[in-house]
């Protein structure tokens, strides 16, 4: 019987192989028309400090095709992940006005941010798969928030368009209830527009008001675009600064490390209250520290330090499995990391709870510890038994 079924798999992948090889056309799109520029040649989009490092699924190596097979047979070795995760919902409050600050982590990158009357949400995903046609990671945590207890939402922001950062569906039911106004990277209101939703669609460095004292800036991360095969960086990536009156807010959206300066541009557009730094999805082999695509633990602790944020909360883990690490190894790795480097203000929370956030204070200064130096600092039993 294991025999049958190992067959059937192995068909499927061949089959699907040949699809992708066959109709790569029928399955690439055209999302953005536009003059080229620095990162963009008129038909793709690229990362202006190299995309190198984006274009494995393995850093380690082992091809496409043989990742994608060890991952579905789960013959990689992983360590194993619960199948569900209790998670303890707490209703937020229909408006937060004035400089308070209220947020609510749904899972992965979808976060409730609620401060001057305003409800936003960042990457909206309620699927119960991150995958085309029901394929995919399948969800072990339950949205923080039940979509018809969500308040009515007045701003998205929508980083990309892979699978578990743009989620149509939802997006198309916050769109009927709500009218938001959607802000993402240039080509995303292609994909977006799909559900009959609008999406205002800018460019790195461009930014929109929302009401007075409120704007939001599209900003640069490194990262890249796909919907299938061949329509890859079609569509830019962005991260999000929403500037607001009391310290504005970070959104990384789905980054790897690249030049690291991209939070240096994000800190030059105003003191930070709070940023929203991925964590997870950022290792393919036991020991990795980072992908190219993803920034892990590592990476993020140094991004909280060139954004001189007061406080942050870590995202894109915990929820959907998209690599090798152990379900809990992110925020782990994370509390050991600031442990290194002296930083406070940067710490795990719950899905589904509702936090408050502080107004901003300027964080202490502490020394920079160079990459090598964390590292070696990690280097003990007790990380190196992280999986």
């Amino acid at each position: 019987m294991l025999k049958v079924v190992g067959g059937i798999v192995l068909l499927a992948i061949v089959v699907l192989a040949l699809a992708v090889t066959i109709v790569p056309r029928f399955l690439d799109r055209i999302y953005y028309r536009g003059p080229a520029n620095a990162h963009f040649d008129g038909e793709r989009f690229a990362n202006p400090d190299n995309d190198a490092d984006t274009q494995q699924i393995q850093p380690a190596g082992g091809g496409r095709a043989g990742f994608f097979w060890r991952y579905f047979t789960a013959s990689d070795g992983r360590p194993t992940w619960p199948k569900t995760v209790a998670v303890n919902r707490t209703a937020p409050p229909a408006r937060v006005e004035g400089e308070r600050m209220v947020v609510t982590w749904v899972g992965h990158a979808s976060v409730l941010v609620q401060t001057q009357g305003l409800n936003i949400l960042t990457d909206p995903v309620w699927a119960e798969k991150a995958g085309p046609l029901g394929t995919g990671p399948r969800r072990v945590a339950e949205p923080g928030i039940a979509f018809d207890a969500l308040p009515k939402i007045d701003l998205v922001l929508v980083s990309h368009n892979h699978y578990d950062h743009l989620d149509k569906v939802t997006l198309k039911r916050l769109w009927q209830r709500d009218r938001p106004r959607i802000v993402t990277s240039l080509g995303n209101d292609s994909v977006i527009g799909q559900t009959g939703a609008q999406a205002t669609a800018l460019d790195w460095g461009q930014r929109v008001a929302i009401k007075p004292g409120v704007d939001v800036v599209v900003t640069r991360n490194h990262h890249w675009g796909s919907r299938w095969f061949t329509d890859r960086n079609r569509a830019l990536w962005s991260s999000f600064v929403v500037t607001l009156p009391d310290g504005n807010v970070f959104f990384a959206g789905d980054t790897g490390m690249g030049d690291g300066q991209w939070p240096v541009e994000a800190a030059a557009l105003g003191p930070i209250r709070l940023a929203l730094i991925p964590i997870g999805a950022f290792r393919f082999v036991d020991g990795q520290m980072e992908s190219g695509s993803h920034i892990g633990p590592v990476d993020a602790v140094e991004v909280y330090s060139r954004l001189g944020a007061a406080r942050a909360i870590p995202i894109h883990w915990g929820t959907f499995r998209l690599s090798f690490e152990g379900y809990d190894t992110p925020p782990k790795l994370l509390t050991a990391a600031m442990r290194c480097t002296g930083q406070t203000g940067f710490a795990p929370v719950a899905i589904g709870r509702p936090v408050a956030v502080a107004r901003y204070v300027k964080p202490a200064t502490v020394t920079p510890m160079p990459r090598e130096v964390l590292l070696k600092c990690l280097d003990t039993p007790t990380v190196r038994a992280f999986r």
